[in-house]
């Protein structure tokens, strides 16, 4: 479903092999965080989404873990950022810029796309869904 529905915004996508459900699962523990239904059913598809120009539409599983892992634990961070533990971050920009969803009481409860912004640390709205990420971004109809 993930996949034809990405290829009616753009044919510039490389989609990676599928994620199996143990690896989900093995993740979400590690993590100590079930992931989103939607963002699940897509590495059930793809396990990492390259669109145009090599940019990073959705992470493989490894990455996600590395990326959330290291801002959450990055000493440094600490005294130049607000806590990272409320996000899990699924995709970047290019521009530094990362996106994700919000976690709030330990879990993804919401739909909502946010996008961090790695000059200001501003955390800012930017998508209802998952789908409409993929859409907007593809498009070009995001701002961030």
């Amino acid at each position: 479903m993930w996949i034809e529905k990405l290829k009616t915004y753009t044919s510039e996508c490389n989609f990676s092999p599928p994620a199996s459900l143990h690896e989900i699962k093995l993740f979400e523990k590690e993590l100590g965080l079930p992931i989103h239904e939607h963002l699940k059913s897509v590495l059930l598809e793809s396990n990492g989404i390259i669109g145009e120009y090599g940019l990073g539409l959705l992470w493989e599983l490894d990455r996600i873990k590395t990326e959330n892992v290291g801002l959450r634990t990055n000493e440094d961070f600490k005294d130049l950022y607000m806590p990272f533990d409320h996000l899990l971050f699924f995709a970047d920009a290019g521009n530094g810029d990362l996106f994700a969803y919000p976690i709030l009481n330990g879990r993804i409860t919401r739909n909502d796309i946010f996008v961090w912004n790695h000059e200001d640390d501003s955390r800012k709205w930017v998508a209802p869904s998952l789908e409409k990420y993929f859409e907007w971004w593809i498009k070009g109809e995001m701002k961030i």
